[in-house]
């Protein structure tokens, strides 16, 4: 430890302010970033500066994934073992990485690779993939590891397209639209007009359109923001949750990389109609390149007045602070989100209180999803006719899929409510790829429902899909052709949340785990025959105890396919992958 030069970090401590607890994970960032991990001296430097308790430093260290308080390899990679993956070859990917990287140098002083399973990078479009030291690439079987750690680049070769392009009309391109070009495509005049508006009238408006969040809740926007006027309190916040890690869903990340300046300026309205002059962004650690370009978008603003003081000559000041997650899914969940901003581990908060009610650090706060702010300024801009004639009467204006999986063209697609889940598989997405016929698709995410062939047709809105039994979620709508085995795609989901749950309640800590237990058994094909009531027993005991929405949906796939493929749980018959073809074979 004695040759670990400290200048860097007191540096970083003397310019931090407030000096307390709410800056933890800025300082951890910057330690990583200097050291390459978290040495226990830094660490050390870093409690005594915010007045942070050792223990609770190292608390916070180990709760976050990519937090490491020991030294790792010069180069980290993290290969993506999500459903879509999986299907693509991520096994395969991490067997050749594993044995054809040398892990030590000459002297063996420090490994040269450290190489670690993620759940869900966010690139599920580009399956297999990859992050280099956080940087994005596609694994194929073409790559080459030579070029890959030599020439580390985002991966940009994402489709972007839909039957209408308003949330997306700046994606897709290879770069990140600049504030110049923003301004010249009519960037930021949704604020100049809602800034000629009362705060409440701006409410009333959003209320108005019909906008309910994007990011699986689907609380209607406007009451939430009318819920954090209400509160007496002066002191209010602003929250932008870029903490996408549901697996399948990679919009927010594409929206943030590619359009950021659309976000942020739904923030500023939001901070007005509310009375807020504070703002946190937070997004992901493994989304890199999105933070980067919402960092410059943010410095752009400020430098040109769309940000800090008298925002456009009014008498309105709101800033917004960027914030980097550290590898937690929980930390989706707001409450969560806000205790990680606040320098804790991510659990998430019994409530009530709500956050318009007690939110960060106390206060009165909305937290809205990235596509849901993105969806602001298309509202003031287009009006609330024009927008609320997109999509259908319950459910206005368009939507962002995610799509991945076995099908031609994966992708992000913008549709308006209403289309079919037929119409984005075959006519946007090109169909099964290779011909494979269809089996099945998860909608919405590992937190989601499994649809079957007989409802392709369903309509894609909030009442049709609710009516089907099937989640709207994040977006997700990832694709299974009919030769995949479903108790394998199960089995994964059943890992993912077992690993992903925070053991803050016990319905979620014990549950995930016994859930998992026994679809390894599915999975291997011999359940017993008491298995089929106990996965029941234990979703339905999930669903209606957990303390938040992890454990909450953490069986929701797993009851959708019980109730279609009823036999893939039954001890009485040994199924193969050709048997799993259809509901109620």
């Amino acid at each position: 430890m004695s040759n670990i030069d400290l200048a860097p970090i007191h540096a970083f401590l003397d310019h931090t302010t407030p000096k307390d607890r709410s800056n933890l994970l800025p300082a951890l960032h910057a330690a990583q970033d200097e050291y390459g991990y978290i040495p226990e001296i830094a660490a050390a430097e870093i409690a005594k500066a915010l007045s942070v308790p050792l223990a609770d430093v190292f608390g916070v260290i180990d709760f976050y994934s990519l937090l490491y308080s020991r030294p790792v390899g010069k180069t980290v990679v993290h290969v993506c073992k999500d459903p879509a993956c999986m299907m693509a070859g991520a096994d395969t990917v991490l067997k050749m990485l594993s044995s054809q990287l040398t892990y030590f140098d000459d002297a063996r002083e420090k490994p040269l690779y450290t190489i670690e399973i993620a759940p869900c990078l966010g690139l599920c479009e580009q399956a297999p993939a990859i992050l280099v030291d956080g940087i994005a690439a596609k694994a194929d079987q073409t790559f080459s590891i030579s070029k890959l750690f030599s020439e580390p680049k985002r991966y940009l070769n994402t489709t972007v397209d839909g039957d209408v392009r308003f949330l997306t009309k700046n994606c897709g391109l290879g770069e990140s639209v600049n504030l110049n070009r923003y301004l010249q495509n009519g960037g930021y005049s949704a604020l100049k007009k809602a800034l000629q508006l009362t705060p409440a009238e701006v409410v009333e408006q959003v209320k108005l359109s019909g906008l309910v969040g994007r990011g699986g809740a689907a609380f209607p926007t406007g009451v939430k923001w009318e819920g954090a006027i209400a509160s007496p309190e002066k002191v209010k916040f602003v929250v932008c949750n870029g903490d996408e890690a549901e697996p399948g869903t990679f919009k927010d990340r594409i929206l943030m990389e590619d359009d950021p300046h659309q976000i942020i300026e739904g923030m500023i309205i939001c901070a007005y109609a509310i009375g807020a002059e504070k703002g946190y962004f937070y997004i992901r650690a493994e989304y890199q390149n999105a933070a980067n370009q919402v960092k410059a978008a943010l410095d752009d603003c400020r430098n040109s007045g769309f940000l800090g003081d008298s925002i456009m000559d009014s008498d309105f000041n709101f800033d917004i602070e960027l914030r980097r997650g550290a590898g937690a899914y929980i930390c989706g969940e707001e409450t969560a989100l806000f205790e990680s901003i606040e320098g804790k581990r991510g659990f998430p908060r019994i409530k009530p209180p709500f956050p318009t009610q007690a939110g960060l650090f106390g206060k009165p706060t909305v937290i809205n999803n990235v596509e849901t702010l993105a969806n602001v300024a298309l509202i003031f801009n287009l009006g609330i006719e024009a927008y609320r004639a997109l999509g259908t009467e319950k459910s206005p204006g368009t939507k962002l899929f995610c799509l991945s999986g076995d099908i031609s063209r994966p992708g992000l697609y913008e549709v308006p409510f209403g289309v079919t889940l037929r119409h984005i598989i075959e006519d946007l997405a090109g169909g099964m790829r290779e011909e494979i016929p269809f089996l099945a698709a998860l909608i919405g995410g590992a937190a989601g429902a499994i649809a079957s062939p007989e409802e392709l047709d369903t309509k894609l809105s909030f009442e049709d899909l609710r009516r089907a039994g099937l989640p709207l979620g994040s977006g997700v709508i990832t694709v299974f052709n009919q030769n995949r085995d479903l108790r394998a795609i199960l089995f994964k989901l059943a890992s993912f949340f077992a690993e992903e749950s925070c053991g803050k309640c016990y319905p979620c800590q014990i549950g995930t785990q016994r859930q998992l237990e026994i679809m390894e058994r599915v999975n291997a094909g011999n359940p017993d025959d008491r298995d089929e009531r106990r996965l029941s027993d234990l979703i339905e005991t999930m669903t209606d105890s957990s303390l938040c929405g992890l454990g909450q949906t953490a069986g929701s796939a797993i009851k959708s396919a019980m109730i279609k493929w009823p036999h893939l749980f039954s001890p009485s018959a040994t199924i193969s992958t050709s048997q799993v073809g259809g509901p109620h074979d």
